[in-house]
This record gives C-alpha cells, sequence and structure tokens, in this order.
C-alpha cells in the first residue's frame, strides 16, 4: 500500500512530496497519540493508535528503499539483532539472575553499541552518546544527567538541589532587571534544568509531574469557563479577581 501511495504513477501527489524531515513530525505525534491512548486506558484508541505509528515505520522505510538505503524487513532485522543480543538470557543460553542483573547487562549492552558506532564514524566516544536531540527538553534533560550520573557527575541527595535552585532564581531575578532577553532565556533554562534534577532525586518523572499539573490546570480553568458560561458570561468579559476567586473555587472542589 505505502509503494502505491508513492508510486510516481497514480500515487498521492502529498505522498509523494514528503521526506524524512517532513514526515518526522508526524511519527513523533503519532508516538504521543499512543502514550495518550494508553495514559487513558482506551485499549480501542491504542489499536488504532499503534496501526497509525506503524504506518509511520512503513513509510519511513519505503523512503528508504526508494533511495537503495534499506527496506522494512532490514528494519525488522536490525531490532530482531539487538533485541537478541540484549537477552542473552532469552535467546543465547546465557543466565542472568534477576531484574537488576537485567538492567545491567542492558545497559552495558547500549554502551557497547554506542562505542561502536562512535568508532565506526570516527568520533571519540561520550558518556552522552545516543540521547536524541529530538526529545522533549524536559525527558532530553533527565536522561542527559542519569548518563552523567553513572560516572559519578551528581548531587548526593536533594537539599543541595533546592539550595542550586535558589541561586538559579536570584540568577533569574538579576537577568529580569538587566532586560536582555538572551541572558533571561539562558538563566530560565537553568532553572528548568535544575527542577528535571530535583524531580530526579525525588523518583519523580518531570514530564508526568508537568502533565499532572497541565490536567489539573485544564479542569479548574474549564470549571471557571463553566461557572460564568451560567451567567451568561466569558472569560474575556470577567475580571481577573472574579476568576481568581473561582479559581480557588475549583481548587476546594477538584
Amino acid at each position: 500500500m505505502m509503494a502505491k501511495l508513492r508510486d510516481p504513477d497514480g500515487g498521492c501527489p502529498w505522498d509523494l512530496r514528503q521526506d524524512f524531515a517532513t514526515i518526522a513530525p508526524y511519527t513523533i505525534e503519532e508516538a504521543y497519540e499512543v502514550a495518550d491512548a494508553i495514559e487513558r486506558g482506551d485499549l480501542g484508541d491504542l489499536k488504532d493508535e499503534l496501526g497509525d505509528l506503524l504506518f509511520q515505520v512503513v513509510f519511513h522505510a519505503q523512503m528508504a528503499e526508494e533511495r537503495g538505503d534499506f527496506t522494512f524487513t532490514d528494519v525488522v532485522t536490525a531490532i530482531v539483532d539487538k533485541m537478541e543480543a540484549r537477552h542473552p538470557h532469552v535467546f543465547a543460553g546465557g543466565t542472568l539472575e534477576d531484574e537488576r542483573a537485567v538492567n545491567k547487562w542492558w545497559e552495558e549492552r547500549k554502551e557497547f553499541e554506542r562505542a561502536a558506532k562512535a568508532a565506526a564514524t570516527g568520533r571519540a566516544p561520550s558518556t552522552l552518546d545516543g540521547i536524541a536531540i529530538g526529545l522533549p527538553a524536559l525527558t532530553r534533560a533527565l536522561k542527559l544527567q542519569k548518563r552523567a550520573a553513572r560516572v559519578g557527575f551528581d548531587w548526593s541527595d536533594a537539599p543541595p538541589i533546592l539550595d542550586k535552585l535558589d541561586e538559579e532564581l536570584r540568577e533569574l531575578r538579576a537577568e529580569l532587571a538587566s532586560g536582555d532577553t538572551s541572558r533571561i532565556e539562558d538563566e530560565f533554562g537553568d532553572v528548568l534544568f535544575v527542577v528535571v534534577n530535583l524531580a530526579r532525586h525525588l523518583k519523580l518523572d518531570p514530564e508526568t509531574a508537568l502533565r499532572g499539573t497541565n490536567a489539573k490546570f485544564e479542569r479548574r480553568f474549564r470549571f471557571i469557563e463553566q461557572q460564568l458560561a451560567a451567567d451568561g458570561r466569558t472569560p474575556e468579559a470577567a475580571s481577573l479577581d472574579e476568576m481568581e476567586a473561582l479559581w480557588q473555587r475549583a481548587k476546594k472542589e477538584s
């Protein structure tokens, strides 16, 4: 089907115009929709979203096959080979006694793969290799910090991170007074990075925590809209004080 959609003779004009870069945002979007269906516990929707995500994989593989780079079969073979290498206790007659040993082997194998990839490209290997730039920024910050922590570059516990957060907030306040947008952005990024570090030490996932807060904000703001609508009004017609009072009501009721 994908080959037919991409066939210059009678295929779909939109599909024919696409390349890896133009399709990548759709691939990311479909992955998030899979996660959303899982979070909502909607297995029917999950089935559909997994199909949409699979279609993205097929789309990329078709474009690669047209260029002579690799095929969908190559994609499947590569992941099967990788998983077999990472699970010697299942596929190669090896023994890993518990989940901790499995995780240790998994990380060692990934480190070996990263080093091999770096050697193949002539680059010096880094502890931070393989952390995708396209990840959501909070997730990437968490992965960078976890990887650095493996070699000892880490805080011992949460309290010093709170002190660091205070320090970064002071620096942000100072830059706000300067009015330099670029430096303000830089300091704001530092604040977010420290917040992610704090989440990690508290055994929290920052993306999950923020998704929860987003959902809470949405519930409370919708409550404000509903209460105003009951009086025939809109948020635009209400004062901030009125909306704040409704917000406090929403907090009590949710």
